[in-house]
């Protein structure tokens, strides 16, 4: 007994040490206890970088999110995506900052320039954090794609909302956002969940390379805004917001400098 205890320590100190870099640091931060989102609060946005040394690309990097997807800066090309979702056993979690939907196994991928992207959660921003020719809509849902053996090894597919009509696959998550209000790291079990429920809309979307929103602001984001603005009702925001409670008035970074990035108009069909 006493020598598995021993293996098992020196197993966890193997993948505290040798688990490759990336892994811990280019994922988003989990604990809002971390920092937050008051403009004038100690750990808010223009602190993110100085918290920690390797959130400094928070303050110094080049290729920040989130933009201002100007029409002035698109181009049209033709490279479309290809999503490749399927059923598969998710949990809600109140991470302090937002409400995050997280996929437990194989929920399918997102093919970009010939390399695949898997699934691994999304969540909320209210407002949104991307804006369309200086236009700022009510909510933004980010889903998260990680491959580690890929050069840029994050890709996030954003939708915005506008007030309006509910939205469906939100409201399937209703009860489950509801009994976790002000519980941060609360975790329920939400079953099997299809990504192709969430509706994205037209084919069309914006691309340009930034970073996470959130500490580490890990840079090399491949972004994929949808340009089709879908619905979302009040009391689902209000709800989002309520669940979370982190005393800010929104969970939206602000906005970062274009530094002179290409900003690209995906539409299939189109030409150069």
């Amino acid at each position: 007994m006493r020598e598995q205890r021993y293996l098992s320590f020196l197993v966890i100190i193997y993948f505290l040490l040798f688990l490759p870099a990336t892994s811990i640091r280019a994922q988003e931060v989990e604990h809002e206890r971390e920092f937050d989102y008051a403009l004038k609060s100690e750990k808010g946005p223009r602190m993110w970088g100085k918290l920690k040394k390797e959130w400094d690309a928070c303050n110094k990097g080049e290729m920040q999110s989130p933009i201002d997807l100007s029409n002035e800066r698109v181009r049209i090309i033709r490279k479309p995506e290809k999503r490749n979702y399927k059923l598969c056993n998710a949990t809600v979690k109140n991470r302090g900052h937002d409400i995050s939907l997280q996929w437990h196994g194989d929920a399918g991928s997102v093919l970009i320039n010939g390399t695949e992207y898997p699934l691994q959660q999304a969540h909320w921003h209210s407002p949104s954090e991307h804006t369309v020719n200086g236009r700022r809509y009510a909510m933004e849902m980010h889903m998260v794609h990680l491959n580690e053996n890929a050069t840029n090894k994050i890709a996030v597919i954003g939708v915005l909302y506008k007030f309006g009509k509910p939205d469906k696959f939100l409201s399937k998550l209703i009860r489950n956002i509801s009994s976790m209000i002000d519980k941060k790291d609360e975790v329920k079990n939400a079953g099997m969940i299809n990504p192709r429920e969430i509706k994205i809309g037209s084919r069309k979307y914006y691309r340009y390379l930034g970073s996470l929103t959130v500490p580490p602001c890990t840079e090399g984001v491949i972004w994929s805004i949808k340009k089709k603005v879908r619905t979302i009702s009040r009391d689902q925001v209000k709800l989002l917001r309520e669940a979370v409670h982190d005393y800010a008035a929104s969970n939206a970074r602000p906005m970062q400098p274009l530094n002179k990035r290409p900003v690209y108009l995906m539409a299939p069909g189109a030409t150069v």
